[in-house]
């Protein structure tokens, strides 16, 4: 199929009917009949719903739309999102137009390396200890791989092993890092399985006792970074009013406030995460380890500040975002979620890094058309119509900003 069959600009997408919708998406994703029927389920039976978690009542839904006009590293993408917030999936869509107009998303993503920790207790010379087990690094490392023959077979497997003197309440712990490339899964599962296996003879070689073992969430060496630059022109409030300038100035001064406060700054970086989670729960992946990696490395220097900053760079707005991003595209939840793995095809990735840099496009966009609304006629307008339509109540809302 061409190129242009594939493209995300769908003029006119939201005023189609929904059997219209589910037509033009048929044909851009290349979805049979029975992928269609999928999107009249939520994608899951209740007897696989058993096979995910326990005690199994039945089946929560939640709206499943598709975000427009996405181009990232010249490349379109149909973006889906679960979310049941008003005006997400259209401010997604509505900034990605925007981006377009400067020559779409820019993005990179590290490799999939995700952080195994293993604590060791009571360690009487730590100093001592962490030299003999950064001497064994590599019998470490292929103790490790031993019981991930899978992983390895695939390219994955440990890479290096860092160790930190942690202290605080205790003087006495160490903690090793075992850093492990996971290919297309987020990891946890063979991640703890190795910080399990390695934890036994790390206990030997620093002389005190195993204690927790475990992933951690700050997966900082699995960061996603993405940049936007929008011109003026494309900024301009299409309903009159103000100039693109006064709107990018608009942008750029939300974002120094949210750069300069922490209170501004968890309101900017839920805005981000409206639209990060939306992708990362419709492609079945972990939206609780995803949103803990990013607060964590948002504070990581030990203030908090905004995940995306925005500012004017000649005559244009740029804005970038840099952040964790330990999603899969394999394993997990796709084994048993006939819509986790229909989400992946509409979305046409072949790895977890380039699902990453489309989550990461999702959430820049999400902010730009956050502080873009704030700028201008405030977020409640498009928001609460939204809001209002699906609630069927005319009465004006009293509730405050949301992204």
């Amino acid at each position: 199929m061409s190129d242009e069959h594939h493209g995300s600009r769908i003029p006119e997408f939201r005023s189609l009917s929904l059997a219209d919708r589910r037509r033009e998406l048929a044909v851009r994703a290349e979805l049979s009949p029975d992928d269609l029927a999928l999107l009249d389920t939520g994608g899951l039976a209740a007897a696989d719903a058993g096979r995910m978690i326990e005690n199994v009542v039945g089946i929560y839904a939640l709206p499943l739309g598709v975000a427009l006009n996405f181009q990232i590293n010249q490349r379109d993408y149909l973006v889906p999102m679960a979310v049941e917030e008003p005006s997400v999936v259209a401010a997604a869509s509505y900034a990605a137009r925007m981006v377009r107009e400067g020559g779409g998303f820019s993005a990179t993503a590290d490799q999939p390396v995700m952080i195994a920790q293993i604590e060791l207790r009571d360690v009487g010379d730590p100093a001592a200890a962490r030299a003999r087990i950064e001497a064994a690094r590599a019998e470490i490392l292929a103790l490790a791989d031993s019981c991930q023959a899978v992983l390895v077979s695939v390219g994955g497997g440990a890479r290096d092993l860092e160790v930190r003197h942690v202290t605080g309440s205790t003087q006495n712990r160490l903690v090793v890092h075992l850093h492990v490339n996971c290919r297309d899964a987020m990891g946890a599962n063979s991640v703890n399985t190795m910080a399990e296996t390695v934890a036994p003879r790390l206990a030997e070689l620093s002389g005190g006792r195993v204690g927790l073992r475990i992933l951690s969430n700050l997966a900082d060496r699995r960061v996603v970074r993405v940049s936007a630059r929008i011109p003026f022109a494309a900024l301009a409030s299409d309903k009159g009013g103000a100039v693109g300038s006064e709107v990018a100035e608009g942008v750029a001064a939300a974002s120094r406030f949210a750069e300069d406060d922490p209170y501004r700054a968890a309101t900017h970086n839920k805005g981000i995460m409206n639209g990060v989670d939306a992708v990362v729960m419709a492609t079945g992946n972990d939206w609780r380890g995803v949103e803990a990696g990013a607060h964590s490395y948002a504070a990581r220097d030990g203030r908090y500040r905004p995940l995306a900053t925005w500012k004017i760079e000649g005559e244009s707005l740029v804005g970038r975002l840099e952040m964790p991003m330990a999603v899969g595209t394999v394993g997990g939840t796709l084994q048993v979620h006939p819509g986790a793995r229909l989400a992946l095809r509409i979305l046409r990735v072949s790895s977890s890094e380039e699902l990453g840099m489309v989550i990461g496009a999702a959430g820049l966009g999400q902010n730009l058309a956050a502080l873009r609304a704030l700028a201008t006629e405030g977020i409640q307008r498009g928001h609460m119509n939204l809001h209002k339509r699906a609630v069927g109540d005319p009465a004006p809302s009293r509730s405050g900003p949301r992204s």
